[in-house]
């Protein structure tokens, strides 16, 4: 069994290998090519905590991949000194079913949940899109901004979190990385940050919707990762009653995010106000942006079919950079 730990991770998954095949996944989970129930969770109420457990099987144009995550969110945990996400990620062989990896899970799930955002921009963005917006300045708003600026020639950055100290060093830390600017500003707030940003990145554990609708441009893209609870609500009901909605899952994301159940359940619009899932977009079967001036958002709750083609890419480029430690088991 080959063992991977984080570092590992972030050196064999690059964002736009990622980025690429998190389409691969989309695809195959709307083309009917991929099993993943929907996640079993696991309340721990002693620590107001949450394990998620996430069982997939993908075929894609590019072989099997067959994988379980196991992932913990612990809100008490950044106190403590330890990361709000702890997870790991088993893979198997999908033709004998043995098990032959373990990688650690939350470098994965960051990555592989920012590249699900990068290919939302790649496909539903403006292409003139300049400026992004940042909302949450954890781990996941960096990942995003790496998949944005992979995905978009991005020239200015704004970053907006409550905490003014976190959003400092998000900036000095993410300006000049890779594909990111030099030029990321601390917004003074959401509406300096909304009323200038062609594509939206909402990265939060907020229960109410972080901006307002009245500051959204014609022709946004929002990128929402994020409430992934029926309780959770990070984009205002009004700017998805008027956006292109298109989602990860169909299934996943009805019964999970509250930036659609919230809404649906007020009566503002019903399902059917989906317009597709990423893969069908992926696959041709619906189309994509349609007008310069359309709004559309993406909502990803996260599906398993990402870890398992993420672990997939990570597994495949360990090897051949020789890293990571083989044991027995």
């Amino acid at each position: 069994m080959l063992i991977l730990t984080a570092d590992d991770v972030r050196k064999a998954l690059p964002m736009r290998e990622a980025i690429e095949a998190m389409k691969q996944a989309y695809a195959s989970l709307s083309d009917g090519r991929a099993v993943a129930p929907l996640r079993t969770r696991l309340p721990i109420p002693n620590s107001d905590a949450l394990s998620l457990f996430m069982p997939a099987y993908v075929s894609s144009t590019d072989g099997q991949a067959l994988a379980i995550k196991a992932v913990s969110l612990f809100p008490t945990n950044p106190a403590r000194g330890l990361a709000y996400i702890q997870a790991a990620v088993l893979v198997f062989d999908p033709e004998t079913g043995r098990a032959t990896a373990l990688l650690e899970g939350s470098s994965l799930t960051a990555i592989r949940t920012g590249a699900a955002g990068g290919a939302a921009v790649d496909l539903l963005s403006r292409a003139d899109s300049r400026v992004a917006a940042i909302f949450g300045a954890g781990a996941q708003g960096r990942t995003q901004l790496e998949a944005a600026c992979t995905a978009r020639k991005i020239e200015t950055v704004y970053i907006f979190d409550p905490d003014k100290h976190k959003a400092g060093t998000f900036a000095e830390e993410m300006k000049g990385k890779g594909p990111i600017p030099r030029d990321i500003r601390v917004a003074s707030g959401p509406e300096e940050a909304v009323e200038r940003a062609d594509i939206i990145c909402t990265a939060t554990t907020s229960t109410t919707p972080v901006f307002d609708d009245e500051n959204l441009r014609a022709g946004t893209h929002i990128s929402a990762v994020g409430s992934y609870t029926p309780e959770m609500q990070e984009v205002p009901a009004e700017t998805i009653r008027r956006a292109k909605v298109v989602v990860d899952s169909r299934a996943a994301s009805l019964e999970e995010a509250g930036d659609l159940i919230q809404p649906i359940r007020a009566g503002l619009f019903d399902e059917t106000h989906i317009h597709a899932e990423l893969g069908e977009i992926i696959l041709g079967r619906k189309p994509a942006r349609t007008a310069q001036h359309e709004i559309t958002y993406f909502k990803s709750v996260g599906v398993a079919v990402q870890d398992a083609m993420a672990a997939q890419v990570t597994l495949e480029n360990a090897r051949k950079m020789n890293i990571g430690k083989e044991v027995e088991f």
